[in-house]
């Protein structure tokens, strides 16, 4: 009987340690998801920052990338540049005074002449004053002179194109008159058209400072 009876506690025992471990590893299940949970609303949190961060220092990048870029020069920039200086050279003087300049940096016997003397030689004016045979200009043309005959000259009328009509003029008529109608003809029909470049702006500039221009 007193056997019995110890057999009996001791399953009593049993059954109450047994159902306390039971107890213990289902508070342990219910908790494990809520620590995942946790877990991963921090991995979760973590990685949100750090693409935060990522796309913060790509902006930047960006931003710097830009700035860069827009500090640098451009071909086109560099180009504009250059041809404003050009305009901003010859800005100051007239068109009739580039043409002279530009004719005569083309055409003239002598660059380093002293003074270029420009003289407007209407239509209808006689190429020999001096001689009854000579003929007329038959439109306005401009003699483009130095102070010495050995500077040269060079007669020219404008097309209004870029081109102009040479005529093989002297300076001054040497000879022996009347030289005739026919020679005077000649000397307007075999002229010479030659278009004019524009040449270096510079050069152009300093020629220009030389120009008198005859009343």
């Amino acid at each position: 009987m007193k056997m019995m009876k110890i057999i009996i506690y001791l399953g009593i025992v049993l059954a109450i340690f047994t159902g306390c471990s039971t107890d213990t590893n289902e508070e342990a299940e219910a908790d494990s998801p809520q620590t995942n949970d946790e877990a991963g609303s921090e991995e979760a949190a973590g990685d949100k920052e750090k693409n935060e961060s990522t796309n913060e220092q790509e902006a930047s990048t960006t931003e710097n990338g830009q700035s860069s870029e827009g500090s640098v020069p451009t071909k086109a920039d560099s180009n504009s540049s250059n041809n404003k200086e050009k305009e901003d050279i010859l800005a100051t003087y007239s068109n009739e005074q580039i043409e002279y300049a530009r004719v005569w940096r083309q055409l003239g016997p002598n660059q380093e002449v002293e003074e270029i003397n420009v003289r407007h030689i209407p239509a209808g004016t006689k190429l020999n004053a001096k001689d009854d045979t000579s003929t007329v200009y038959p439109d306005d043309v401009i003699q483009l002179s130095g102070v010495r005959l050995v500077d040269g000259s060079v007669t020219y009328s404008g097309n209004g194109d870029g081109t102009i009509n040479v005529y093989d003029i002297p300076l001054r008529w040497d000879g022996v008159y009347p030289a005739g109608e026919k020679f005077y003809h000649d000397l307007i029909e075999n002229n010479e058209q030659i278009s004019i470049d524009p040449g270096d702006d510079k050069e152009i500039a300093e020629l220009i400072k030389r120009i008198h221009v005859e009343n």
